[in-house]
């Protein structure tokens, strides 16, 4: 039997923003779950790194776990904080970018294929 939830301990209390590191200059990503229907990764942007703009296909919610960041949604800005979140909704531009050293947590939810 193929694992399905994976890079996370089980069955044990954890801090989802200890689970991933920051790294100077960089952005680190844990992928938790990737299929047709979800993704679930845990992201570390260390400070003035981000994604740029891009778009996706299905939902995608964001729960800041630590630090500051900023999301850029259709052009608007939003600014997160530990225990903020938001939803970047399908076929929209929006882009991530670490104003401090930011970590969080995306939950994309794809729609089914035709």
């Amino acid at each position: 039997m193929s694992e399905i939830l994976r890079n996370i301990p089980k069955a044990e209390v954890l801090k989802l923003a200890d689970t991933v590191a920051y790294a100077d200059g960089q952005v680190v990503s844990k992928t938790l779950i990737q299929n047709d229907g979800v993704g679930i990764t845990l992201f570390a942007f260390a400070k003035d790194e981000g994604i740029s703009t891009h778009e996706s296909k299905g939902d995608a919610l964001v729960v800041a776990l630590d630090g500051k960041g900023r999301i850029t949604i259709d052009g608007k800005d939003y600014e997160l904080t530990k225990g903020d979140s938001i939803v970047m909704p399908a076929n929209h531009p929006h882009a991530v970018y670490g104003v401090e050293p930011f970590k969080m947590l995306l939950v994309v939810s794809f729609p089914p294929r035709s």
